[in-house]
């Protein structure tokens, strides 16, 4: 398996970094798909704004156990091609009791990605300058929460069990 990392500050000391796991929350991903099946039955449409969750998109989360934190870096590794798109969720929101709304989503958004036609042991692609600032925003929003979602899209051939995705912090304190 590839691993690429943005290193974005080699002189952080290892031993007093974060190291987050992108999890997926399959329980808010299946009750977001159940909330699409929903109103494909019923032949409603969504309400004005709602995003719904697409097939190829899953639920993941991060949570904090400490909130004062700086960006240091991702990790993600992805064994075959593919593009996998990270948007993150603005608002505290639940499926059960709200429905995701299309101003809740992030921006930048984060996306690495390896075509097709390179080689497995290339390094994935992504686009630093918003990986940068996206990390940089996932640690202000820690400060004032304690977890944090996500959608995660797997489109060009990748697929979740391909992947693993982190993220490193620097504890302010």
């Amino acid at each position: 398996m590839t691993s690429s990392k943005m290193d974005m500050d080699e002189t952080k000391s290892p031993s007093k970094t974060l190291v987050l796991d992108f999890k997926e929350d399959a329980a808010l991903t299946e009750m977001m798909r159940l909330r699409v099946s929903s109103l494909q039955r019923s032949g409603q449409k969504r309400q004005d704004g709602e995003r719904l969750l697409l097939p190829h998109e899953a639920v993941y989360r991060l949570d904090f156990a400490t909130q004062e934190l700086s960006f240091s870096r991702w990790y993600f590794s992805l064994s075959g091609h593919g593009r996998v798109t990270i948007t993150g969720i603005s608002q505290h929101w639940t499926p059960d009791l709200t429905h995701l709304m299309t101003r809740q989503l992030l921006e930048p958004i984060g996306t690495f990605w390896r075509n097709a036609d390179d080689p497995e042991d290339s390094p994935l692609k992504c686009l630093e300058a918003d990986m940068q600032e996206f990390g940089e925003r996932i640690a202000e929003l820690a400060k004032v929460r304690k977890v944090m979602y996500f959608l995660l899209a797997f489109k060009d051939g990748a697929e979740a069990a391909n992947l693993s995705c982190s993220i490193e912090f620097t504890p302010e304190k």
